[in-house]
């Protein structure tokens, strides 16, 4: 059954693909709570543990758990934030890869995600898209957002999957084939959230920690634009406001990775929603027709 079947007894469905526990917190969390809200079945899929995280956390350093058990301990952190904001979860089985570090970079570590052949990383995730059978994908764009090495393969699996999962003939042995309707990338890292969000700091007399960052953005632009210009323009923007509290107790959730003090929470859910109640998207691919601006991850599918 492919989308056109769609009626009200087959509820939507949306599956979020993630490289790391916490990820799904802190991209799109305010927009899978509303949906949930809505009626629609949302799923997370994590493709790594996380267990090479470091703790983030300052009030954490030092804690014995997640010193002898990082990966164990973002499980936990994992299920309490998908209990949190309402979704399914679903763990894709690969270990992180880490975050290289030094010039020149070092090997990622045997046996790791990012290190894994396209087909054996995207098969698990190929196997969920059949037996959930999303309509819309979202996952992150070809530098990951930002360029760790499991965000880059999120994306590789991600496209695979969209791309392969309606086709019989590949992935034997993974399900019935389902092809997804739509495909997203997360915009969390939008130059012009950041810019919005900054300018209402400084209005109302209060610090910003985003300064330094539109900075760096401003100088990477030769062409002087404000803010720089994405390869992946904002199609879709989700009126999310009212869910930015969900989303930050599910950011807390994943204790050893953020800090409660810290830069997620720079901003009152009550400006964002003043300046910015969105939460942003880029419509890469999409089998149903649908016309932009959206305001909808399911236009076109209701």
């Amino acid at each position: 059954m492919n989308i056109n079947e769609h009626s009200e007894a087959q509820p939507l469905r949306l599956l979020a693909v993630h490289a790391h526990p916490d990820d799904e917190a802190s991209k799109g969390a305010a927009m899978m709570a509303s949906y949930v809200a809505s009626g629609v079945e949302v799923m997370v899929a994590t493709c790594t543990g996380g267990e090479r995280g470091d703790i983030q956390n300052p009030a954490l350093i030092g804690d014995p758990h997640s010193a002898r058990d990082m990966g164990g301990a973002r499980r936990l952190e994992m299920a309490k934030a998908a209990k949190i904001l309402g979704i399914k979860h679903q763990w894709l089985g690969f270990t992180d890869s880490g975050l290289p570090e030094g010039d020149p970079l070092p090997a990622l570590p045997a046996n790791c995600f990012a290190a894994k052949p396209l087909d054996v990383a995207a098969a698990p995730l190929v196997r969920l898209v059949r037996r959930f059978r999303p309509h819309v994908i979202v996952s992150y764009d070809e530098n990951g957002g930002y360029p760790h090495p499991d965000h880059i393969m999120s994306h590789k699996v991600s496209v695979e999957a969209f791309n392969a999962a309606g086709d019989p003939e590949q992935y034997p042995g993974t399900g019935e084939a389902w092809e997804p309707s739509k495909l997203y990338y997360d915009l969390a890292f939008n130059p012009q959230r950041f810019r919005a969000l900054h300018y209402a700091l400084q209005d109302a007399g209060l610090a910003s920690p985003y300064a330094e960052r539109l900075a760096a953005w401003l100088e990477a632009d030769p062409e002087g634009h404000t803010p720089p210009t994405s390869k992946h323009p904002t199609t879709t923007q989700i009126d999310c406001g009212d869910y930015f509290e969900t989303r930050d107790d599910a950011l807390r959730a994943h204790a050893t990775q953020v800090d409660p003090n810290g830069f997620f929470f720079a901003v009152s859910p009550a400006m964002q929603r003043k300046v910015w109640p969105w939460e942003d998207y880029s419509l890469i691919e999409s089998r149903v027709p649908t016309t932009g601006p959206e305001n909808d991850l399911f236009a076109g599918l209701r």
